[in-house]
């Protein structure tokens, strides 16, 4: 498993079939890139950069991230993506 360090968060982007007016189903390659995630796992915080860092996030949580944030990882056939702390932007409960 992917254990992330610092203020960085593991997450896996939640893919949802969207059907348009007239029926179409959108697969996701010809969408916006999905913007809610699930938390995989949570960095310990701690002391990032001369700032002290509390997490606010936990696993399991569905979150909603910067579009165009964080860096993809492939692991084990799976898709990845993990973020910094700062790149999420809400927690949707």
């Amino acid at each position: 498993m992917i254990k992330p360090l610092a203020d960085r968060v593991l997450i896996k982007m939640i893919e949802n079939e969207e059907t348009t007016k007239s029926g179409i189903i959108l697969s996701g390659a010809s969408k916006e890139k999905p913007q809610i995630a699930e938390v995989l796992a949570v960095g310990p915080g701690g002391n990032v950069d001369g700032n002290e860092i509390v997490m606010h996030v936990n696993k399991g949580d569905k979150v909603i991230v910067s579009k165009y944030s964080g860096t993809e990882v492939k692991y084990e056939g799976e898709e990845y993506l993990i973020v910094k702390q700062n790149d999420i932007l809400a927690i949707v409960e």
